[in-house]
């Protein structure tokens, strides 16, 4: 006689509220269920893996201890989201994640009423948690602000800002903070168990309430000496001195995969009066699953792979990223001139930094998720006759702008921007992609901005940003592969607002800045076979601009278009500009004048996607530029004969 398998405990669960009706016992196999559906379903799309196998017990403890979607849970980057997701009911959609019309990488407003603020940048949750708490207790309504940060967003100083303003929030604000990777506590164990326990629990904190009350009556240097004596001997034992300061009360830390230790300390910190409270919480990245476990990056981000295996299903071969181009061309560089450094923010790997620190490891510098500190660190470096590159991803520079206005822009300081990700970015979606440099940088003055076309042009583009010292100097390339050009042993150093003639035509003229260039030809050459003659031209530069190289063409074809892949305001803007000033257009667009059309990002935030497809929606790819050119060229045709009429 056979015996019917148990239905597995997962298959019960779509909500939080089918998991608070498990037993306490039952939520070790429900992890490991749980577990195992998210290495399978990582398997299958590729994204991010390490960081949610960390969690997965802290997420389903978090929801069975808390009332969500009441408590407002806020996932710090939202990385480490996949196994909240299974558990909010998207298990059915788990699958299509980072695709095309399918669940997002990160938390999403729009996917959840369980996703309660959208986040892929980091360090924002404990503000984001801060705000929920305190606009439900002005309103008289329940609901915490809960928010899980990593160890390494805490290096952000935007984490430190909220916390100095989190006290009113009271007991509604809980900040957990997940610590994977520094180390900052003490080893866990059962005596740090038991200590996080204790301080947690209703016994010790209404003891300690009563303590304060008397000490209190006695007088403020009474209570004052007797607060600071159990927050230091607190202190001592647990390590949570420093957020003690920052007016949190600090639990921890505790092993953030026994549940047995996790679950009496959340339901201590859920029942309490004390707040707002820091649980420190330690886990291992990659938890779970030996592949992760065993690799240098705890499999942070990965391809389709083998679950049974682990390995991963990357293509080999083909042209190489482009960010290792910047890195190697760079760490040649500096070979020969002992002024050139680099700075990273936390993406020594995804900007290629992590080359140049191979061959230079004094002279390179991961400041963590620290932009702002990053950018104005090079400008210290700038002024003292260093060449810093500061190499970040155009999604994360945008969290340093004033620095780079205020501490470089304005100070004229030479400090050279390589840009990582410009363009639109596949299935990281909206959030990561590079859609606005071109048009906040190309606004300030002193200003020198760049875009490469292909893997040769950023090597030529590395070696003129150092070179040049006269002021600030960016160049952004694109995510992934380059087109497979060769790059050539000697570099060559551009005239700094030029462009290039690609090939020469005379009727159309195709103003590419960037990666879109090779667009630009297909477009050309289908251009061509309608009889069109076509020029394609290299910008280079977005600031400044060829004004010489514009004006013969503005001067010698009957439409000229630009295209680039970044929002409204960038090169179209400027060279609409340009030409307005200079009168090289019809201001009443009359019968027979110069046609100007611009090709850019649409105004509007992209979702992840194919990038092939994603460029299609935009109206960047050869088709669409073909199609705007016929479109400039009938417009022209009928205003003429409305003309001749």
């Amino acid at each position: 006689m056979t015996t019917r398998p148990e239905t597995p405990l997962l298959d019960t669960v779509d909500t939080p509220a089918d998991l608070r009706k498990l037993e306490k016992s039952q939520l070790r196999q429900l992890s490991d269920e749980l577990r195992a559906e998210m290495i399978d379903a990582v398997g299958t799309t590729g994204g991010h893996l390490g960081s949610g196998l960390g969690v997965v017990e802290l997420t389903a403890a978090i929801h069975y201890v808390f009332d969500t979607p009441t408590d407002k849970l806020v996932w710090d980057v939202g990385h480490q989201c996949y196994p909240h997701k299974i558990l909010t009911g998207r298990r059915d959609r788990i699958r299509t994640l980072r695709q095309g019309g399918g669940l997002s990488g990160f938390t999403k407003r729009a996917e959840s009423e369980y996703d309660p603020f959208g986040a892929a940048h980091s360090s924002t949750s404990i503000s984001a948690a801060l705000g929920f708490a305190m606009a439900n207790k002005m309103q008289g309504r329940p609901g915490r602000g809960i928010a899980v940060i990593g160890d390494g967003a805490m290096s952000a100083g935007m984490a430190y800002e909220a916390m100095n303003n989190a006290e009113q929030a009271g007991n509604r604000l809980v900040v957990i903070l997940n610590d994977n990777d520094m180390s900052i506590a003490l080893p866990v164990g059962g005596l740090s168990a038991y200590l996080a326990r204790m301080v947690s629990s209703s016994e010790y904190l209404g003891l300690r309430s009563m303590a304060s009350k008397i000490a209190r009556k006695m007088g403020r240097r009474v209570w004052g000496g007797l607060e600071k004596a159990e927050e230091y001997a607190r202190g001592m034992v647990t390590g949570g001195t420093m957020f003690e300061e920052l007016g949190f009360y600090y639990v921890g830390p505790i092993d953030g995969h026994n549940l047995d230790h996790l679950i009496p300390v959340l339901e201590n910190v859920r029942d309490s009066e004390q707040g707002p409270v820091l649980i420190h919480v330690v886990t291992q990245k990659g938890k779970g699953y030996a592949p992760a476990e065993n690799s240098a990056d705890k499999y942070h981000g990965v391809a389709k792979f083998d679950v049974v295996t682990g390995e991963q299903k990357k293509s080999s071969g083909g042209p190489p990223a482009y960010q290792n181009v910047f890195g190697e061309t760079l760490a040649k560089l500096a070979n020969d001139d002992p002024r050139i450094c680099a700075i990273t923010a936390a993406m020594p790997s995804g900007t290629g930094v992590d080359k140049f620190a191979k061959a230079h490891p004094d002279k390179a510098f991961d400041v963590g998720i620290a932009e702002q500190h990053g950018v104005t660190f090079a400008a210290g470096l700038a002024a003292e006759g260093m060449r810093p590159f500061a190499a970040i991803y155009s999604t994360f520079l945008q969290r340093a702008y004033d620095q780079v206005v205020h501490d470089v822009a304005i100070q004229n300081l030479p400090v050279r921007f390589a840009i990582d990700r410009a363009g639109l970015v596949g299935a990281d979606g909206c959030t990561h992609a590079g859609s606005f440099d071109i048009t906040y940088l190309a606004t300030l003055p002193n200003m020198v901005v760049m875009a490469a076309a292909d893997e040769a042009e950023l090597a030529h583009m590395t070696y003129t940003a150092a070179e040049y010292d006269d002021g600030p100097i960016a160049f952004r390339y694109p995510r992934g592969a380059g087109v497979g050009v060769e790059i050539p042993e000697k570099l060559e150093k551009l005239e700094i607002g030029k462009g290039r003639i690609v090939r020469e035509g005379t009727k159309v003229a195709i103003l590419s800045l960037g990666a879109r260039l090779e667009e630009a030809k297909k477009a050309a050459d289908q251009l061509e076979a309608k009889g069109l003659s076509t020029t394609v031209a290299d910008m280079r530069f977005a600031k400044p601009l060829d004004t010489a190289l514009i004006e013969k063409l503005m001067r010698s074809h009957e439409v000229v278009v630009t295209v680039e892949e970044g929002a409204i305001g960038g090169l179209g803007a400027h060279v609409l500009t340009f030409a307005s000033d200079e009168g090289l257009t019809d201001a009443d667009g009359s019968a027979g004048g110069l046609k100007v059309r611009t090709m850019r990002l649409p105004d509007i935030f992209q979702d992840q996607d194919d990038p092939a497809k994603q460029y299609d929606e935009a109206g960047l790819n050869a088709p669409q530029i073909v199609d705007t050119v016929l479109g400039a060229l009938r417009h022209n045709s009928a205003g003429v004969e409305e003309a001749r009429a």
